[in-house]
């Protein structure tokens, strides 16, 4: 079954325009939603969920439509935004109270769990939480009431290296019976190097690419040599070239792996961080 089924979602801004964005994720799968700052993540994200308008297209979560299914929805899907910031003065645990009331399967000792796995003093006040610990706290509640479908927008931005691999490996442990899946948004591409199953690629507020991760990483090769190896046809093909004192570098598609050997240039595998800062450089 999809857990997430977009079609031809849109957005118009004066100055911006998300376009026919598609996204399928199955049950038992992360999928990495990647793309540099004001490329349509987040309001990719927020249009999926009905906290902003859209302006076509059609959103399916959990087998159900939105926004005709919204409540139903909601309680079936856990969801972090970077930046959302609960009442500063109220402690946690009242917050808590007051939160866990809209989830018809909240789980009181599922929470407990997690507030201990990230050493959240529920008797706090929001804001004397670092931002590191409000996104736990805000991971907490996502994760606390039996959500099938956990839908993140940068969760580990605020995270020390520790929590980032704890967090991934409750990821790992959400998905594993096969029932559960995630869309994970994040600038951290090392992160999705550890537990996407899929990435999907927007720019400009349009998808580039949507595919296994690492079939997406092999149909990238990174390439570099000296300058007097290039000509005008190998210039052309190559993505994100840059040229230096020493030589250049730059990324070229997979197929073009015989013309890149054929010019004798050194040729490697690129990681996710390669391929967006080649990718968004051109």
């Amino acid at each position: 079954m999809n857990l997430i089924e977009i079609r031809g979602l849109c957005k118009n801004f004066p100055s911006f325009q998300l376009k026919n964005v598609d996204i399928t994720l199955e049950e038992g799968f992360i999928m990495g939603f990647i793309g540099r700052n004001g490329a349509g993540k987040s309001t990719t994200l927020k249009t999926t969920l009905n906290l902003m308008n859209n302006d076509g297209g059609t959103v399916k979560l959990c087998g159900l439509d939105m926004p005709k299914d919204e409540i139903e929805i909601k309680n079936q899907v856990g969801y972090v935004f970077g930046g959302v910031d609960f009442y500063p003065e109220s402690k946690i645990k009242n917050i808590t109270d007051i939160t866990k009331t809209f989830y018809k399967n909240w789980d009181d000792n599922r929470y407990n769990e997690f507030c201990q796995r990230f050493e959240i003093d529920q008797n706090k006040k929001f804001k004397q939480l670092s931002a590191g610990m409000k996104v736990k706290y805000s991971l907490a509640i996502a994760m606390s009431h039996n959500a099938r479908l956990l839908i993140l927008d940068e969760p580990t931005s605020g995270l020390d290296p520790a929590a980032r691999d704890d967090l991934i490996c409750m990821l790992q442990e959400f998905i594993e019976d096969g029932q559960h899946s995630v869309l994970f948004s994040t600038h951290i591409t090392s992160d999705l190097e550890k537990c996407a199953d899929y990435i999907t690629y927007i720019k400009n507020g349009q998808i580039l690419a949507a595919a296994e991760k690492e079939d997406f990483k092999k149909s990238y090769i990174l390439v570099a040599g000296k300058k007097d190896q290039l000509t005008p046809e190998l210039e052309s093909k190559i993505i994100g070239l840059h040229k230096h004192q020493l030589g250049f570098e730059g990324m070229m598609y997979s197929k073009d792996v015989e013309l890149a050997k054929g010019a004798g240039f050194e040729i490697s595998d690129p990681l996710l961080e390669d391929i967006m800062i080649h990718i968004e450089r051109r």
